[in-house]
Order: structure tokens, then C-alpha cells, then sequence
């Protein structure tokens, strides 16, 4: 061995098998020196590792002790035995991990690992310094937990509650992650078992944007602020040219066309943007829709990368559910997912900025047809008491009533709760249900409740949800929703609502939407992920 001095040799012969160790000296009797604790089998090199091994790394290398419990964890499953050398060469599998850690930017994530000088060092052959074979190993190790702490895990779940994510988070196992990925190193490109498969697809997003910003692509599209006047169909100008050749680079055209005329092939262009972007559809193109197209391809970048990051947090085993309602609060949008397909979309609305919808889960356990509405105390305090000071009459003008101490809204279609709504019991008190609000859905941006979903296609999801419970036919579901009566149909199984937020989405297809940071979430999560505060697995 290299730069080794060894007071005396011990050899041991036992089925061609040798092995040698230094002799402790009186002063090295109270630590081994793990730099040397190696073992030779059949002339092939393998390290020996044990916790006092461990301790004395992480003491040299200190910027590393948060990994250690990890690292400990994965040795103490492993028997203390090497995992990154096969004969005497670092195995395959190390030389792909370590691939991985430097396109890390493929990721959507800007880390760098400390010590990473060590490590590029380790696989540099022309390097002077070489480390020794343990440290070696126990380096490698801990980019592993590296690697698979920011790809796989993300922020940990005590930092996600902190920024009011309630979603269910993911429990992970590094050392059963390790020995899959030994077992098969593709899974390190991909793997739906690790990651929720909307990862996978803005990974490919980001990658296509990225390369639009280095070939210089994103170019502005030119516009007098003085003089704008909303373009439409067959308009004539530069902005039509320039929006044409935005739309060819995103791929919501086929072609450029090169044209100044605002055509057909430019219409339906601009109505495939628009539906990313979660917009009104018609053909009209105002100033904010080209200030919104002229914002920088470096946010669309980030927020490519942010949403990568929130799916981290997700269960990958969600999109495998039998069934699942997931409500995604900035695209103002609702799924019933059945079978693993779209079964049922609805556009809906949400909590405006001072009562926000809850990001978190729940189990839908019924539905309630005709439902009585019990005002909130916060809204009678803060809302109802001056109303029904000025106007005695108020109550009974809203069809409401006094009932054991609370006030609540009778059944009908001026119901604030419309015919029909969803319950998941939760501590927020949040559920879905129909308004009679119909016209609040006319607006893009739709944070108009006080915290609950109002979903616009309310009794679609509800027929949706019991059309094969024979118990519940559609005449049935008709009469229940008549405003008359409040009745109850408790589910024969229990539905999962997830409530998330997603600010960009890439559907089936491929195609990438971009949704109003409503709640200024994104911002908050940017500095969190980029400041050194991180609090990172």
C-alpha cells in the first residue's frame, strides 16, 4: 500500500485468503488509523470500516456531519462492508454516481457538494494527491446521501410545514435506495418508484428551455407602450411577426411562417398559449398577455426548477392511486383522476390572499346534496353583525336562520354552498362545493372564497364520483340537488384529495403550463431553496 508504514506485519493464510493490519502503537492505542484500515483478498483491495472508522472521518471532514446518521445507517445495514470497490478500482456503478453529482444542474438544483475538490481529485487520474482507499469510500458514500438527499428527498418535512405544506410527504429509506441503484444504475435516470413522474416531465421542460436561452431563441417581442391597442384577428404589424415566432420556439406552432398577419394559423396559436397559461380563450392579445410573453426566460427557467422541487415532496405511489381528486390552486383547476385517467375537470376558485386555501390532504367520506350553510364565527364577527345591524330584516332576506346559537343558510340555489358539497373532515374546515357565483369563473385569476374550493362544475364531479353506485342514479342525484331538502350520501369508499400547488404542469402530451404565483409562494420557496439557511435531509 501507498504511504503506508507499518511497525510490524501479521499474515494470516486460511484458503488463499490474506489479510494484514499496522500494529496499534502506544500512541494511536485510543483511535485507529483509518486511513490504513484496509484488507487484501485474492490481490483484490476492499476497506474495513466500523464506527470509530466513521467518528474519525467526520471529525476531518466536519462539513459533512450532517450526513452521518445516514452514512452510519447505510454501513451498519451493509455489515461495515465496502460499497464503491469492485476488485481494486472504484466500481461502475461510482463512476455514474459521480456523473450525476456534476450535471446536478440537470436537476433543477444549484449545490454544490462540500469537499467536492476532494472528490473530482478521487476521479482525476492525473492527480498527484491521491486518498486513501477509506476515505475514499466514505467520501463517495456521503455524495451519495448527497445526491439522493437533494434529488429525492428535498426539503425536509419540519421546513415544509414551516411554509404550510400539508400534503402528505414521502419517508425514505437511503440504504434500500442504495442497493436498488447498485442493482440497476439506470434508475438513476429514471424511476417512478423514486420520484412522482411529473418530475420527469419538467426535467425535460427545463431542459428544452434551457437550450432555447442558450441558442438565444427567447427574443422580445417588440410593442409600443404608448400606442397599444389590443391585437385581433387579421391585424397587420411587428408584435403579430414577433408573438408568431415566440409561439414557433415554445411549440404551440408548427411552423414560422415568418407573417406580420395575425391568420388562422397564428389564432390557433395563441389559443394553445393561452390554455397553458391557464387564460381566458378568445383570440385577443392585450398588453399584459405580451408583457407576460416578454417576462424573461430566466423565470420560466426557475419556475420550472421550483415545481421539480415540489414534486420531490410528493409520493411517488399518488399517481398509481386507484382514485384521487387533486386541486391544484394556482391553475384555478380541479381533477378527478380514475384508473390512473383524467375521468372529470373543473375550473374552480379559491381563498383570496388574507384567507388562503390550506395546501394539505384529506379523505372525501361523502357528499351532501341541498346543503344548510353554517356561517363561519369569523365571518359573523367580522362580516354578518354589521350587516344585520343595519338591516334587520337581513337574515331572512338571504334566506338565513338562527340555529342552536349559529346562524346558517337554508337549502336553495342562492345557497353560498350551491347544491351540492364535498366533505373530507380536516381542522381547517375547508371542503368543496357549488356556488351560485357563477359568474366569478369569468375571471383568470380567481381567489375570491374564504378559504373553501367552489368548484363550477359541481354536480359533473358528483355524478362523476357515484356513476357506477347503483345506489345513486342520475334522476336521484337530480332530486337531491332540487334546493329543497339537505340529504347526505356517505361513499362506500373513501376518495383522497390532495390540494397542491403547482405554478408550472406538463401534461400528458408534454405540454408545459405556466400558472399566477397567487400566493407568492414561489418567491418564498426561491429564497428558501438558494439562501444558505436551506435546511436540507
Amino acid at each position: 500500500m501507498r504511504n503506508f508504514i507499518y511497525s510490524s506485519l501479521i499474515i494470516v493464510v486460511s484458503f488463499f485468503v490474506f489479510s494484514f493490519k499496522p500494529l496499534e502503537t502506544n500512541e494511536i492505542k485510543s483511535k485507529r488509523t483509518f486511513e490504513n484500515s484496509v484488507v487484501i483478498r485474492n490481490n483484490v483491495s476492499a476497506v474495513t470500516l466500523d464506527s470509530a472508522t466513521l467518528n474519525q472521518f467526520f471529525k476531518k471532514y466536519s462539513k459533512l456531519k450532517k450526513y452521518k446518521s445516514d452514512v452510519s445507517d447505510i454501513y451498519k445495514k451493509r455489515g461495515f462492508k465496502s460499497i464503491w470497490y469492485g476488485e481494486k478500482n472504484i466500481t461502475e456503478f461510482g463512476h455514474l454516481l459521480y456523473q450525476k453529482v456534476n450535471v446536478l444542474k440537470d436537476q433543477g438544483i444549484e449545490k454544490v457538494m462540500p469537499y467536492k475538490d476532494d472528490i473530482d481529485a478521487i476521479f482525476n487520474e492525473s492527480s498527484t494527491e491521491k486518498t486513501s482507499q477509506t476515505e475514499t469510500e466514505l467520501l463517495l458514500t456521503n455524495m451519495y446521501v448527497f445526491y439522493a438527499s437533494n434529488v429525492y428527498s428535498g426539503v425536509d418535512p419540519a421546513t415544509l410545514k414551516k411554509i404550510g405544506w400539508f400534503l402528505p410527504t414521502k419517508t425514505i429509506s437511503y440504504a434500500r435506495i442504495l442497493d436498488s441503484l447498485i442493482v440497476d444504475s439506470s434508475r438513476l435516470n429514471e424511476d417512478d418508484n423514486l420520484l412522482f413522474s411529473q418530475y420527469y416531465k419538467l426535467q425535460a421542460a427545463l431542459k428544452k428551455y434551457r437550450k432555447i436561452e442558450t441558442d438565444q431563441l427567447w427574443q422580445p417581442i417588440r410593442i409600443d407602450a404608448a400606442t397599444y391597442k389590443d391585437l385581433k384577428p387579421f391585424d397587420i404589424s411587428n408584435t403579430v411577426k414577433d408573438v408568431r415566432q415566440r409561439l414557433f420556439v415554445v411549440g404551440d406552432l408548427a411552423q414560422d411562417s415568418k407573417s406580420d398577419v395575425y391568420d388562422e394559423e397564428l389564432m390557433a396559436g395563441v389559443l394553445n398559449y393561452k390554455k397553458r397559461y391557464g387564460l381566458k380563450l378568445n383570440y385577443t392579445l392585450t398588453k399584459e398577455h405580451i408583457d407576460q410573453m416578454n417576462e424573461p426566460i430566466s423565470k420560466r427557467i426557475k419556475t420550472i426548477m421550483l415545481n421539480m422541487e415540489r414534486c420531490r415532496w410528493i409520493p411517488a405511489k399518488l399517481r398509481k392511486a386507484e382514485e384521487y381528486i387533486m386541486v391544484n390552486i394556482p391553475s384555478f383547476r380541479l381533477i378527478y383522476v380514475k384508473d390512473g385517467k383524467y375521468d372529470f375537470t373543473s375550473d374552480i376558485f379559491v381563498g383570496t390572499r388574507m384567507t388562503e386555501t390550506v395546501i394539505f390532504s384529506g379523505d372525501m367520506d361523502r357528499i351532501v346534496f341541498s346543503p344548510y350553510w353554517y356561517v363561519p364565527t369569523s365571518i359573523i364577527q367580522n362580516e354578518l353583525k354589521l350587516q344585520m345591524a343595519s338591516d334587520k330584516n337581513y337574515l331572512a332576506e338571504h334566506n338565513m336562520e338562527w340555529n342552536g346559537g349559529r346562524v346558517r343558510q337554508k337549502p336553495g340555489p342562492k345557497n353560498s354552498l350551491g347544491l351540492v358539497k364535498f366533505m373530507f373532515p380536516n381542522p381547517n374546515d375547508i371542503y368543496l362545493h357549488d356556488t351560485p357565483a357563477k359568474s366569478l369563473f369569468d375571471f383568470e385569476k380567481r381567489t375570491f372564497s374564504h378559504g373553501c374550493i367552489n368548484v363550477k362544475e359541481a354536480k359533473g364531479l358528483a355524478l362523476a364520483i357515484l356513476k357506477n353506485n347503483p345506489d345513486w342514479p342520475a334522476d336521484k342525484i337530480d332530486t337531491a340537488m332540487s334546493g329543497e331538502k339537505e340529504t347526505t350520501c356517505m361513499l362506500k369508499k373513501k376518495i383522497p384529495i390532495y390540494i397542491g400547488y403547482f405554478t408550472s404542469w406538463v401534461n400528458d402530451d408534454g405540454e408545459i403550463s405556466f400558472f399566477p404565483d397567487v400566493y407568492e409562494r414561489d418567491e418564498s420557496l426561491d429564497k428558501l431553496l438558494y439562501s444558505d439557511s436551506v435546511s436540507m435531509k
